[in-house]
């Protein structure tokens, strides 16, 4: 049923009354506005990085957030200081997923991991690992999840990918695999979801001020003897315009910004947020 915080259910009218005044453009709504006020949310990788920052956003908007990560003490800590629902679970574990809740207006896939070595040398099991954890995950809490989104006639889907779901580099190969597998099946719910008012989408960040990404400066600055800033500046910014690391809170925004109410006719889309890494 159509509500205040969903004005872009079903089909628009094919004409409007002569008598009734076109919408005035006007500012995006902000976290204030409690946009989200009677919403669930569940995000996953929720304790740190992009996944607490996504938390956060979506809890200020009014949104109830249950809160996944197996990282027991930082999921409970930030579902109290949010108000919301800590699931302290392995998401590698497929009976795990299958308990989670299933009421969800609002999926935000985030949770991954990261390996780098070639292909040759790259550990089969760390490969099942990761498509476990960022793909299968992701299918499994949509199957649950996207029923109740259908009966209530409103959802949003927000997989959180990365600019290696729209390009590749070497050494990464699970974690490309896995977002490009990500970006597809983001791609199907957009087109099954669609005449149950549900949408989903993908925002492709670079490089974000992550825990996941600090451990790969160190580690890349340790392999190749040099600096970290170096690392930053000549290996994960070399194709970037915008020479940043993007923060979480940025990524959070834009993850906000496809839950609220002026983005209804978005969906199957991919969100870059590279710094202009992909205009190269």
């Amino acid at each position: 049923m159509e509500t205040p915080q969903s004005p872009d259910h079903g089909p628009a009218p094919h004409a409007a009354p002569a008598t009734v005044p076109p919408l005035a453009a006007g500012p995006s709504p902000s976290p204030t506005d409690r946009l989200l006020a009677g919403r669930t949310a569940l995000v996953t990788g929720a304790a740190s990085g992009i996944g607490r920052a996504c938390a956060q956003a979506l809890a200020a908007a009014g949104a109830h957030v249950h809160v996944v990560d197996k990282a027991a003490d930082a999921a409970e800590d930030l579902a109290r200081a949010i108000g919301g629902t800590a699931w302290v679970l392995d998401l590698s574990v497929p009976d795990a997923v299958d308990t989670l809740p299933a009421d969800a207006d609002i999926v935000v896939n985030n949770a991954g991991l990261q390996h780098v070595a070639p292909v040759h040398a790259f550990p089969p099991d760390r490969f099942a690992l990761i498509q476990r954890v960022m793909v299968e995950a992701p299918f499994r809490i949509l199957r649950r999840t996207l029923p109740s989104m259908y009966e209530r006639g409103w959802g949003r889907v927000v997989n959180i990918s990365s600019v290696h779901g729209l390009r590749a580099s070497p050494y990464k190969s699970a974690y490309v695999t896995a977002k490009h597998a990500l970006e597809g099946l983001s791609k199907v719910v957009a087109l099954e979801a669609a005449e149950h008012g549900v949408t989903s989408n993908c925002v492709n960040p670079g490089y974000v001020r992550t825990p996941l990404v600090e451990n790969q400066i160190a580690d890349q600055a340790l392999a190749h003897g040099i600096s970290e800033e170096e690392v930053v500046s000549r290996i994960m910014l070399e194709r970037s315009a915008i020479k940043r690391l993007i923060e979480p809170d940025e990524v959070a925004e834009a993850v906000l910004w496809l839950c609220g109410p002026r983005t209804g006719h978005i969906t199957g889309t991919s969100l870059s947020m590279d710094g202009g890494w992909t205009a190269n």
